[in-house]
């Protein structure tokens, strides 16, 4: 159905753009209310940044390969993420207190913790995307390979490498947040 529907907006025009909006509007509002929370200021901003990433990748994205519609979530999640990114350097929070408190326990759906961990700089956007698509979707990972002109054995060892550091940090409660705030730098990126 998103194939035809990205396709028809290309080329049928506005009222099909729109269309293609209406049908996704519940996802994207998710999306952004997920990432704007504990930003209250930037709300506006994300909520905008998700429509814009959504809409550049109706109008770009590759249309043939399987799981359309996660990448064109995964494209708003990255605009809106990108959001509250630099935002969050320009002052201290309102809420911020100065008593420890024990870390949220992960929650939602498992795509949220995936982009928590690539949003936090723990897996790359591809990484996510591809335990998304192999382990939630239905994507077989040899197509996958092909695509991407490597094999399977490597794919699968990427996804595995990436899957143990976000294993990890749900085990830490890290992805308790939708953007991690703890001061430190990211670390390094894994498995893509």
């Amino acid at each position: 159905m998103w194939r035809q529907l990205a396709h028809h907006a290309r080329e049928w025009g506005p009222a099909w753009v729109i269309g293609a909006i209406g049908v996704a509007l519940p996802a994207l509002t998710h999306l952004a209310a997920k990432i704007s929370r504990g930003y209250p200021r930037h709300a506006d901003d994300v909520d905008s940044e998700v429509l814009a990433g959504f809409l550049q990748s109706l109008r770009s994205a590759d249309l043939t390969p399987p799981r359309l519609w996660l990448r064109l979530c995964w494209a708003a999640w990255r605009a809106g993420v990108s959001v509250v990114r630099t935002g969050d350097t320009e002052v201290l929070p309102l809420d911020l207190t100065n008593e420890s408190r024990s870390p949220r326990m992960p929650y939602g759906h498992p795509n949220l913790l995936l982009g928590r961990a690539a949003a936090a700089g723990l897996i790359s956007g591809d990484a996510a995307e591809l335990i998304s698509a192999t382990r939630i979707g239905d994507a077989p990972i040899e197509h996958l390979a092909a695509e991407q002109g490597v094999t399977a054995s490597i794919l699968r060892m990427r996804r595995r490498r990436a899957e143990r550091v976000v294993a990890a940090a749900v085990t830490q409660g890290g992805l308790s947040d939708p953007v991690r705030s703890s001061g430190r730098p990211p670390r390094s990126r894994h498995g893509g």
